[in-house]
């Protein structure tokens, strides 16, 4: 493959190390400095887990860099870099040349993704109020993004990513998402749909499925365009072992003014339009299936309150940090930059 596309110099930002994967779509960057000599590897799971120790965007790479890395040479056999990849869990090698510079990334598979049952459910009830009155006559999901309603977008993903099974919850002109979408089979997918009659929050309308899904699942709202490996967020709940996950996204803003820090009436520091990152859910969640049995039937409920349950009976609610491409499409402001970049969105 083409190693300019996930290589960055040393000297590069934990953000650069973020765009190079995304753009590559490879799920690692190889710091590479002018010589061409390998200083390390920088993996979506490392980006993640740097994210939860509050490493800044802004850091340099090498602060989650993996500085020694499994690698190959050219004079490696296929099959004893396959090897390699199964005995260590890993899915690429860089492959160095006989001088020991970094001349390919080798990917034992062919990076196509494997059917897996585990069942995606998309919350596509709401009115879409904040982009009325485009959703007079349309329900949100199904707002084109280019020539591509916003709903088939996330479904092509989730087909593109290996899922088959989705469930799709539908209040507001459920007629016209059913009339689009059917049965899902034109898409790869079999879609079941879970009627609410009345709004019941972005969590509610999961009680239906209470004894139906009995595997760890995905939910997701249907406003979201994203680029983010739902496998991941899978895989990286079953091994924290929670009941619950929730996506979170860093989020930064800047006061506008200086701020003054007080002990008291005595002043101990003064910064002048200080920035505060925080982390805020990115509406993309997986659940065990006990999670449902904590919800009323047929009453509203959101979110962030069954997470709160889930935790208020001592049970693990985890963070999964998502730092792929993310886009809420809640407000006209937000529609209108989705439409904007919609060759990124529905060319992916």
């Amino acid at each position: 493959m083409d190693i300019t596309a996930v290589s960055v110099a040393p000297e590069a930002s934990v953000r650069d190390v973020i765009a190079a994967i995304d753009a590559s779509r490879r799920q690692i960057a190889l710091i590479v400095d002018a010589d061409s000599r390998l200083q390390g590897v920088v993996t979506d799971g490392d980006v993640r887990r740097g994210i939860l120790r509050g490493v800044s965007l802004e850091a340099p790479a090498t602060e989650i860099m993996n500085p020694k890395p499994h690698t190959a040479t050219v004079l490696d056999e296929h099959d004893d870099m396959v090897a390699l990849m199964k005995k260590f869990e890993i899915r690429h090698l860089p492959v160095l040349d006989v001088a020991g510079r970094l001349v390919d990334l080798f990917a034992g598979e062919d990076g196509r993704s494997h059917v897996v049952s585990t069942p995606v459910v998309l919350m596509a009830g709401g009115r879409g109020q904040r982009l009325y009155p485009l959703t007079k006559d349309v329900p949100k999901p199904m707002l084109p993004i280019g020539d591509v309603p916003l709903l088939e977008i996330i479904l092509r993903n989730l087909a593109a990513q290996g899922f088959v099974n989705v469930y799709i919850s539908v209040n507001y002109l459920a007629e016209v998402i059913e009339q689009h979408v059917g049965d899902g089979s034109a898409l790869g997918l079999k879609v079941t749909y879970v009627h609410e009659d009345k709004p019941l929050g972005t969590a509610g309308a999961l009680a239906q499925l209470h004894g139906v899904i009995g595997e760890p699942f995905v939910v997701m709202n249907s406003d979201l365009l994203t680029h983010v490996n739902l496998r991941r967020l899978l895989n990286f709940h079953l091994k924290q072992r929670a009941i619950g996950t929730v996506g979170v996204r860093e989020h930064v803003f800047e006061i506008p003014y200086g701020v003054v820090n007080l002990d008291g009436a005595r002043v101990e520091s003064m910064v002048e339009k200080p920035l505060h990152r925080s982390l805020v859910n990115a509406g993309i969640y997986a659940l065990d299936p006990s999670a449902l049995a904590l919800l009323p039937e047929d009453e509203y409920c959101d979110m962030p309150t069954l997470l709160g349950l889930i935790m208020q009976q001592g049970d693990t609610v985890s963070a999964f940090p998502i730092h792929e491409q993310w886009l809420d499409v809640g407000r006209p402001e937000d529609l209108n930059q989705a439409r904007s970049d919609s060759e990124k969105w529905t060319n992916s």
